[in-house]
């Protein structure tokens, strides 16, 4: 007990930047501003008031569990200097702690305005027909281990089977906080390089799928979509796109006539409800649409859409003839191919991460 007592009181001296007592003060205040008749009235503020309570109260938390961690360590260490045989207890700990500290750095990383919003992520098969197909289901089934691993729901939104294999495009909804932030890393071509199971002759294949990923969007952000600018069509449903899939005209497909945007649905058993996912995915669409081009505007750089195939990747993954996952803008390489496409995916979202705020 005392070890853990010592640490707190030096975390928080060499912290400097959490404060505890101060970030507690200011909580404290915030909660008598919430508990007053007249807070709700005006909703807009609310909110804010709202959200900031939620970061000082992820602060005050993520203080308390260092600290914590820390004080373990420091008392296994005093058992140790009084002779106890803590060797195997002690390197459990700091193990614990290194991992704890790195995914800490990470969440640090998240300070984008939607970084902790649910994320809507879309994968399209690109050049390379029936191997960029099965590349695609590749990539859905890596995000899908990714959102497990790391305690993330996720929701099939839209799923288009491929031609002989895989899939032509899957939309899935990842639900949990800060999923909008890791995964936006995401966003781009990527490239598979591998002998062809499809091939009997055994050559090597080069294949692309794209991944763009956006923020749930929620109330709170008004995105004005004009019905005029809207043409909707139904469609029969087809294909394994989800255990409610049927032989009506439910499935629904929403284009946005003015910037081109499709969104599309079949994965519900009613048209209603296949066309409110549908214009989920289009606010927040068109919602990341605006913020590209306002940065586009205030930094002077033109917004261009990539195409599907080489030249335009951010990351390949190189199965033949040698093993290799390499990020394009980050220059990180993994030589554990497997591992990253069971979900491993922590080393690529950090460094994309420290690089974007390196550029902030």
């Amino acid at each position: 007990m005392n070890g853990s007592a010592r640490s707190k009181s030096k975390v928080r001296k060499c912290g400097g930047s959490f404060d505890g007592p101060g970030k507690q003060r200011q909580l404290d205040e915030l909660q008598n501003v919430i508990s007053e008749p007249s807070f709700w009235s005006d909703q807009q503020r609310s909110s804010q008031i709202l959200q900031q309570r939620a970061r000082l109260e992820e602060i005050l938390d993520l203080d308390r569990r260092i600290a914590g961690h820390v004080g373990d360590v420091e008392a296994l260490m005093e058992l140790a200097r009084e002779g106890e045989p803590v060797g195997d207890d002690f390197a459990s700990q700091l193990k614990e702690l290194e991992a704890f500290l790195e995914k800490t750095e990470t969440r640090v990383l998240l300070s984008g305005a939607n970084d902790r919003l649910n994320a809507i992520l879309n994968i399209h098969s690109g050049a390379g027909g029936v191997e960029a197909q099965d590349w695609a289901e590749m990539l859905m089934r890596m995000y899908m281990r990714w959102a497990e691993q790391n305690g993330f729901k996720t929701q099939i939104l839209d799923y288009q089977d491929g031609e002989e294999a895989g899939i032509k495009s899957a939309t899935i909804n990842v639900i949990g906080e800060y999923a909008y932030g890791y995964l936006a890393s995401e966003t781009g071509v990527h490239r598979l390089v591998r002998i062809s199971p499809f091939d009997s002759a055994k050559r090597r294949h080069t294949s692309f799928a794209s991944v763009a990923v956006y923020p749930e969007i929620d109330d709170k952000i008004d995105v004005v979509i004009d019905e005029k600018d809207l043409r909707i069509d139904t469609y029969r449903s087809s294909g394994k796109g989800g255990q409610h899939v049927n032989t009506t005209d439910s499935a629904v497909r929403v284009t946005h006539i003015p910037t081109g945007i499709v969104t599309q649905c079949q994965n519900e058993r009613s048209q209603h409800k296949n066309k409110e996912v549908c214009m989920k995915v289009m606010r927040a669409r068109l919602y990341e649409l605006e913020i590209v081009k306002q940065k586009a505007k205030s930094q002077g750089i033109e917004d261009s859409k990539l195409d599907i195939a080489f030249g335009s990747q951010i990351r390949s993954y190189v199965l033949q003839p040698y093993r290799l996952v390499k990020d394009v803008r980050t220059k990180v390489e993994v030589g554990d191919v497997d591992r990253v496409l069971n979900g491993d995916l922590e080393v690529f979202m950090k460094a994309f991460l420290q690089t974007r705020m390196g550029a902030a």
